[in-house]
């Protein structure tokens, strides 16, 4: 099965517009379709996108919200520390490289990104980094585990 790292703006994604492709893909994982990976770094930084005021009050996202989506990948998903030594590879914004930490500790065959500065990468250590897009047509081409 797909071992597959998403970028924390996928998850939030997924969170403000529930009929979007973002949200698809996590429906894709929820069938089974590829295995989760993420890091104690991501989650947290999932937390504090969703606690911002201004997506809180314009997507009426509450704590509830956020600890679901939380407990959820906390237990169906595998976790890896996340502690890879990628220093330097995305010097325009190193918040990115938790990405890449976690595909590389998960031994990651792809990651799922929006994020321009991990896209133009276009793959890391052999590990392919596609659009939320790119990655739904390839989940709808191939066939189910």
């Amino acid at each position: 099965m797909l071992r597959v790292v998403l970028d924390t703006n996928v998850f939030v994604s997924s969170m403000l517009v529930k009929a979007g492709i973002p949200a698809q893909v996590l429906d894709a994982r929820r069938a089974g379709r590829f295995e989760l990976v993420i890091s104690p770094s991501i989650v947290a930084e999932i937390r504090a996108v969703l606690a911002y005021p201004r997506i809180r009050r314009k997507y009426a996202i509450d704590n509830d919200d956020v600890e679901q989506l939380a407990d959820l990948l906390e237990h169906d998903a595998l976790f890896v520390s996340g502690n890879a030594d990628v220093s330097n590879v995305i010097p325009a914004d190193t918040t990115d490289e938790k990405i890449l930490a976690c595909a590389i500790d998960g031994q990651a065959d792809l990651i799922v990104s929006g994020d321009p500065h991990l896209l133009d990468l276009g793959e890391y250590r052999q590990i392919p980094i596609l659009s939320v897009r790119q990655f739904l047509t390839r989940l709808t081409l191939e066939p189910g585990d």
